[in-house]
């Protein structure tokens, strides 16, 4: 019995350590958004990044378009744009 459950909570540990591993990545932020963007690219204008990633943290089709057509307009690559604009509506 003792070793039963001594193996249980060894396998609970290591699943939470794993929940606990995962669960930053899952919370995305304009800031989230604005660090990618200048990780990406760090030619970027830090002002362009950061009024797109506000714009695209409020969420919905409408805003990650905005947000994703301000990045772009500063020649932000697609794929960096669409991924930044995605981080930040995951807020």
């Amino acid at each position: 019995m003792p070793k039963r459950l001594a193996a249980t909570l060894s396998c609970l540990a290591l699943a939470l350590g794993g929940a606990a591993a995962i669960a930053p990545a899952a919370q995305a932020t304009p800031q989230s958004c604005f660090y990618y963007v200048l990780e990406q690219r760090p030619g970027t204008d830090e002002d362009v990044a950061e009024r797109a990633c506000r714009i695209g943290g409020r969420g919905g089709p409408e805003n990650f378009r905005a947000c994703y057509a301000e990045l772009r307009r500063d020649y932000v690559p697609a794929v960096v744009a669409g991924e930044a604009c995605r981080r930040a509506a995951r807020g």
